[in-house]
């Protein structure tokens, strides 16, 4: 594919030069190059080997001029090496010499505590308790290249842990043998049908009973505005009469709109409805080649720019609500510096979802967001005009391989047991791409560069300073987000100095957390308001002092918005705007989900 694209015209090759290269390189070097890197990522993944040598050879190299460092290790294998020797003469019954981490549940099971199990357990968390004392604290080793070794490292080991094979697992084996074999038949037979899903780019087994407008995306609604790049959709009223204050959803264009739309039960939309709430939200389109030079800018200003004029349009309301769900709410941060820029007074309050601002604790995924990984992916994205859902699927799954590919081979092929298919798994893999231009700027832009934190992004040929929002925040961060790590999102606090922000920690993950609907069992969160004029407490202290409450969390924020709404009001009419956001009397009123969310 490289090769191919190396010879397209020169129009598509100035114009990405123009737009999102940093160095001054000659057009028909830096294609070459693009080229060449390209058709290497099919090769690594779309991982830069370059990166990976850099890591290595910085640890490698440090750790070969610490003697004192070495001298530990090799008296923490010998320890290891007795303490396992003694564990396995014992038959596993005296203390394990390594626990597993609290995340690690591969062993948790009845079979691994018995010999030899129990003994194969310990000898692979030995050995991976080993090296991550190795490729950590070593004196001189960049933090970046630290982080990256010990990542690397784990995920090497996870490769030979004794679950994933069928004679050292005693689940497995046990499971065979009650069965005669047939757990490995469905299991063959489910391996099978997995690669061809993955080389046709098919969804998982089961994701096919969820399709927008059908079994997901239900909520009723009007598609009342269209651009280029999103539709808006205003879900119909539940209630006789709706607060006056509308309320604008912002998803992340990562992915589809309906993660805050699932299954009715837990669908965020319904229940904000349900209160009394006139709801819009916003629903990307999957951009394709053509979409290459469409930028952050471009995002801004048909996305929330375009719909917070249309949702005034539409209700005549003088303010919105404003809530953005993890990239989304970015975005809306940026809109929002500029709307305080320029003296817009637009927005009544922010919610913020999951979502950073400040991208120097962005978790382990800025261990994909090197100078040298960036400029590899920018490469695979030249070639294609877009990076490919599937494409960023492979650096999600690492990021929690342990759950997303290891325990599922295990479950699926040893076991031969395929886990009941849910909405948000159907959901996870329904995702979109991102143009060349938009996510080159992103990952430079947000991550390299941290633009937005330093008061150095621009928007609308204007430089942008959070501290100049002044709204009522409402914050939500989760437990083990892996995306955007809660100690990062409650930066929010010091990036928003003049807001009264009120922050909530609930248990989940990042999709998981901000999907809990009322009703679950085993949710949990915690909650503190902190106004403006109190002096800054850390994350750690915050945590100490929050109020921490059982069950869902949503209704939470549902009475903080209504804190913030006027008066109740008539719910107002559904009308189709056209791009000079005036009523098009002509344009038929299209049924929610709209066109878009269905565009593959």
């Amino acid at each position: 594919m490289g090769i191919i694209v190396c010879s397209r015209s020169a129009r598509i090759l100035e114009g990405l030069m123009a737009n999102t290269s940093p160095r001054p390189d000659t057009a028909p070097a830096a294609g070459s190059d693009h080229a060449f890197r390209a058709a290497l990522s099919g090769f690594t993944g779309g991982l830069s080997p370059a990166a990976m040598l850099d890591a290595w050879s910085d640890w490698a190299i440090h750790l070969a001029a610490s003697p004192g460092k070495q001298a530990e290790l090799a008296k923490s294998a010998m320890e290891g090496w007795w303490n396992l020797t003694r564990y396995a003469a014992s038959g596993g019954s005296c203390e394990p010499c390594v626990e597993a981490l609290p995340q690690d549940r591969r062993f948790d099971g009845e079979a691994w505590q018995a010999y030899p199990y129990n003994v194969l357990a310990q000898s692979f968390l030995s050995v991976q308790d080993w090296w991550q004392q190795a490729t950590t604290n070593v004196h001189g080793v960049a933090r970046r290249h630290e982080e990256m070794a010990e990542f690397g490292a784990r995920q090497w080991l996870d490769t030979v842990s004794p679950s994933n094979f069928l004679l050292t697992n005693p689940e497995a084996l046990n499971a065979t043998m009650e069965e005669g074999g047939a757990n490995l038949v469905r299991g063959f037979l489910h391996a099978l049908d997995d690669a061809g899903r993955t080389l046709r780019h098919e969804p998982p087994a089961g994701a096919e009973a969820f399709q927008p407008g059908e079994a997901v995306a239900v909520t009723p609604g009007k598609i009342v505005y269209r651009n280029h790049l999103m539709e808006l959709i205003q879900y119909a009223p539940q209630t006789p009469d709706v607060h006056a204050t509308p309320v604008l959803i912002v998803p992340a264009w990562i992915m589809k709109y309906y993660i805050l739309d699932l299954s009715p039960e837990n669908s965020l939309v319904r229940h904000l409805v349900e209160r009394g709430h006139t709801v819009f939200m916003i629903s990307w389109r999957n951009p394709g080649p053509d979409d290459r030079d469409l930028g952050m800018e471009d995002y801004r200003k048909l996305g929330p720019a375009a719909a917070i004029e249309a949702v005034c349009q539409i209700t005549g309301a003088r303010r919105v609500h404003a809530a953005g769900y993890c990239l989304g709410g970015t975005l809306l941060a940026i809109q929002a510096a500029l709307m305080a820029r320029e003296g817009d007074d637009r927005l009544a309050s922010m919610t913020l979802l999951a979502a950073q601002m400040d991208f120097v604790e962005a978790g382990e995924l800025t261990l994909f967001t090197t100078e040298s990984q960036v400029a590899f992916l920018e490469s695979l994205m030249w070639a294609q005009g877009y990076l490919d859902s599937h494409q960023m699927a492979g650096a999600f799954t690492m990021l929690r391989s342990s759950d997303l590919l290891w325990s599922r081979m295990e479950r699926d092929y040893l076991m031969g047991q395929r886990r009941p298919p849910n909405d948000l798994i159907a959901w996870n893999a329904d995702g979109t791409r991102l143009p060349y231009r938009m996510h080159s700027e992103y990952l430079r832009q947000l991550f390299l560069e941290n633009r937005l934190a330093r008061g150095q992004f621009e928007a609308d040929g204007q430089t942008l300073a959070l501290p100049d929002i002044r709204l009522p925040v409402f914050a939500v961060g989760t437990e083990r987000d892996h995306v955007a790590p809660w100690r990062s999102v409650y930066k929010t606090h010091l990036l928003l100095p003049h807001c009264d922000v009120t922050f909530l920690l609930t248990s989940g993950g990042h999709n998981a957390g901000i999907i809990s609907e009322p009703g679950r069992e085993g949710r949990r969160y915690r909650v503190c308001l902190s106004p403006g004029n109190r002096h800054y407490a850390d994350p750690d202290s915050w945590l100490e002092k929050a109020t921490a409450e059982t069950g869902s969390w949503w209704p939470q924020w549902f009475d903080w918005l209504e804190r913030f709404s006027s008066e109740r009001v008539t719910p107002p009419a559904m009308a189709f705007l056209d791009t000079k956001f005036r009523p098009d009397k002509k344009a038929r009123l299209e049924d929610a989900p709209g066109q878009y969310v269905l565009m593959r």
